[in-house]
C-alpha cells in the first residue's frame, strides 16, 4: 500500500514551496466515494496552494451524531426531516487544523465513530438534510478561495467550480485506507460496507454520488498521496493560466 493518509506535501506557504499564487476566488471540487482519498487530497491541495478547506462529509456526520444523541430514528426520514433546523454545525476551514463543532462542542472524534459511520448514509439521503447543509456549504464557499470535498460538490453544491476532480480507487485499497483512519478494530471499514454505502449514496433520489460533468477522473489506487495532490495542483495551476 503506497497511500499514507498522514503524509503529503509540505504544509508551508505557497512562497515557501515554490508555487505562485492562484486566483483568490478559485473553487476546487473534489468528489468521490468513501476511501478514495478525498479528504487527504483536498487538504494537501489546500495546504499547497494556500486555500481554505471544507470537509462536507464531516457536516453530514455531525448532523447524524445529533440525531443519534437525541434518539431520532435515523431510519425514519420524516423524523429526521423534522429536526434538521436544530443542530448548530460549524466547520473550521484551516487545512492544517480542520474542525467540526456541533452545538458549540468539538466533535471531531465523535463523528468518526462506527455508529455514525453506519447511519450517515441514511441521514444524508433525506432531502431536507441535504438542503440544510447545501445552504451551509454555499455560505462557506462564499467568494471562493477554497477546496471543497464531498460526494456532490461538482454536481450540486458548486457546479460552476473552476476545477472538478472525481477520485476513485479499488475497493480493497479503499477499505485499507478506511481501516488506517478508523483503526483496525473498526467494524465499518470492510469492502462490503463500502460497497453498501456506495449503493446507498449512488441510488438516492436527492444529489446522488455521481461523477460531475466536466470533472477529471483520477484512480488513486496506484499513486501515493503526494502524487495525487500534485496532479490536482497541476490542474488548478493550468486552469489559472
Amino acid at each position: 500500500m503506497r497511500w499514507s493518509p498522514g503524509a503529503g506535501p509540505s504544509t508551508g506557504s505557497r512562497s515557501q514551496i515554490g508555487f505562485p499564487p492562484v486566483d483568490a476566488h478559485v473553487v476546487v471540487a473534489v468528489d468521490g466515494p468513501s476511501g478514495s482519498g478525498k479528504s487527504s487530497t483536498a487538504r494537501g491541495v489546500a495546504r499547497t496552494l494556500g486555500l481554505r478547506y471544507l470537509d462536507t462529509g464531516a457536516q453530514f456526520r455531525a448532523m447524524t451524531l445529533w440525531m443519534l444523541d437525541h434518539d431520532v430514528d435515523v431510519a425514519d426520514p420524516a423524523a429526521v426531516a423534522a429536526c434538521v433546523a436544530e443542530p448548530r454545525i460549524e466547520s473550521g476551514t484551516d487545512p492544517d487544523d480542520p474542525t467540526i463543532d456541533l452545538d458549540d462542542a468539538d466533535v471531531g472524534q465523535a463523528v468518526r465513530s462506527d455508529d455514525v459511520t453506519a447511519a450517515v448514509s441514511a441521514v444524508a439521503s433525506v432531502p431536507e438534510v441535504r438542503q440544510r447543509l447545501l445552504d451551509l456549504q454555499r455560505e462557506y464557499i462564499g467568494a471562493g478561495g477554497i477546496v471543497v470535498e464531498g460526494r456532490d460538490i461538482g454536481s450540486v453544491v458548486a457546479p460552476e467550480a473552476g476545477v472538478k476532480v472525481y477520485l476513485t480507487a479499488d475497493p480493497a485499497a479503499r477499505a485499507a485506507r478506511r481501516r488506517a483512519e478508523a483503526g483496525e478494530g473498526s467494524t465499518t471499514a470492510s469492502e462490503q460496507d463500502l460497497l453498501r454505502r456506495d449503493h446507498i449514496d449512488s441510488s438516492r433520489v436527492t444529489a446522488p454520488l455521481t461523477r460531475p460533468d466536466g470533472s477529471v477522473h483520477i484512480d488513486t489506487t496506484g499513486f501515493t498521496l503526494a502524487e495525487v495532490v500534485a496532479q490536482v495542483v497541476t490542474l488548478v495551476k493550468d486552469d489559472d493560466d
